[in-house]
């Protein structure tokens, strides 16, 4: 039941605002805002399996949506606007050592972070900033940040295909369903908490 009101309301809210409203939700994703992609491209992938919305059209638009999210935030890092993240970032639930947290992540591992922080909670909110603030070429920026979001977005994607596509099957078991939702849900509040702590944690050592 509780998965069915979910994806209902969700996937509602997206067919309304169609192609230009998962544009923006990925353009934030890719910016500072708490918005994940994993709470907007299975849900997109669910219409497309209704009919409402097409694999080409939505992987295009949420592709150039992290995009264009991703070269904000390099571009606000390579003309030193970070300090405005440090400043306002706690109003989006973005503290200042999430961001200390990931230029040292940036710099560690160099370029490939831009590929890999597109799977990790919270950094990839923010990895585009030290990217532009070290001044990283553009081109392996846009080749990594596309690599990435392609690959994140089309697999979520394709989850809510799938789900979509089965609903029928998956219809009459709902109840463990639900249990298995709530029980993801709990699991990433419980991440989001861990990974929060744990930066804080390393922030206050140094």
């Amino acid at each position: 039941m509780i998965t069915e009101i979910l994806i209902e309301y969700i996937t509602q809210f997206i067919s309304a605002i169609g192609y230009p409203g998962i544009f923006i939700l990925m353009m934030l994703e890719s910016m500072v805002a708490p918005v994940p992609a994993e709470a907007v491209m299975p849900f997109a992938g669910f219409l497309i399996a209704d009919g409402k919305f097409t694999f080409a059209n939505v992987m295009l638009i949420s592709t150039l949506g992290s995009l264009v999210g991703s070269l904000i935030s390099y571009y606000t890092g390579y003309f030193g606007g970070q300090i405005l993240i440090r400043k306002f970032g706690k109003y989006i639930f973005l503290e200042e050592y999430h961001l200390d947290w990931t230029i040292r992540f940036f710099e560690k591992y160099g370029s490939s972070t831009i590929l890999i922080s597109r799977f990790i909670p919270v950094v990839r909110h923010l990895i585009s900033i030290p990217a532009g603030y070290a001044k990283m070429k553009i081109i392996p920026f846009l080749i990594y940040t596309l690599i990435g979001a392609i690959t994140w977005n089309g697999f979520l994607v394709y989850v809510g295909f799938k789900l979509g596509e089965n609903w029928n099957i998956i219809e009459k078991y709902t109840s463990i369903v639900d249990i298995i939702v709530i029980g993801l849900i709990t699991a990433g509040i419980v991440l989001w908490i861990v990974l929060h702590i744990r930066l804080k944690a390393v922030h206050k050592t140094e």
